[in-house]
């Protein structure tokens, strides 16, 4: 009973094993197909930082999106092959970090027949964090508004209960040109991807969570309101009250 037993399960002991090994094949191939995308990213990189040349020192200069575009092929470097993540944790300076993101982004808010203001009321704000994921959070909180929202973009920043709120705010969709066809703008938009899948307000969310902090988005008939709630260091480098 026992022979006729293990004879009835090898067939299905056999199929398991060449789902799993075929599985194995498939990721091993997927693996190196990321791989070398991740190694054909970094050459046109590598060549715009050499293009740019030393830092300027001017806000919302070439270096900036640079850096942000390397420590994004770094943490994907490292979802692929494995290895620690160790985020560059420092004081950052939330003030200076909104200006570049605002600068940086200009370019791209007038091809949309927009406008990016920034209205900053919360003084030298510093935070606790890694800077490169903050410029990140911004980034993708002023694109989305660029791509997704009105026309009219306001990045605002005050202080709330000793917490930094920055809160990026839309005209509505409304307000937008009717039509993008074969313009620069639309170009641009074809450049971030087929298919928009929320990927941008992810990051949003986990840059607020590693940093001790909170994201809310709200849409309405008038546009929308993403808000990014941060704990701000006091004088001694200790978090406010």
């Amino acid at each position: 009973m026992t022979e006729l037993v293990q004879i009835a399960i090898w067939p299905a002991i056999l199929s398991m094993a060449a789902a799993v090994t075929a599985q194995s094949l498939r990721a091993g191939r997927r693996r190196s197909a990321l791989n070398e995308a991740l190694h054909e990213l970094r050459r046109p990189l590598q060549a715009v930082a050499l293009a740019v040349g030393p830092r300027s020192g001017s806000p919302g200069g070439a270096e900036e999106p640079i850096e942000l575009a390397a420590a994004a092929l770094e943490r994907l470097d490292r979802e692929i092959n494995g290895g620690p993540l160790a985020p560059a944790i420092g004081t950052v300076d939330a003030t200076a970090l909104a200006h570049s993101a605002v600068a940086r982004w200009q370019g791209r808010v007038r091809l949309a027949e927009g406008s990016l203001e920034l209205r900053w009321n919360a003084g030298p704000a510093l935070i606790r964090g890694d800077r490169s994921a903050l410029g990140q959070a911004l980034d993708n909180l002023i694109v989305n508004a660029i791509e997704h929202g009105g026309p009219t973009i306001v990045v605002a920043g005050r202080i709330r209960e000793g917490r930094l709120r920055i809160a990026v705010v839309d005209s509505g969709r409304a307000m937008r040109p009717r039509s993008r066809r074969n313009t620069p703008a639309q170009v641009i938009a074809l450049l971030s991807g087929r298919h928009h899948r929320g990927h941008g307000l992810s990051v949003v969310r986990r840059v607020a969570a590693d940093h001790g902090g909170r994201f809310a988005l709200r849409h309405g008939e008038c546009g929308s309101l993403a808000v990014l709630e941060l704990p701000l260091l006091d004088a001694d480098g200790g978090l406010a009250a």
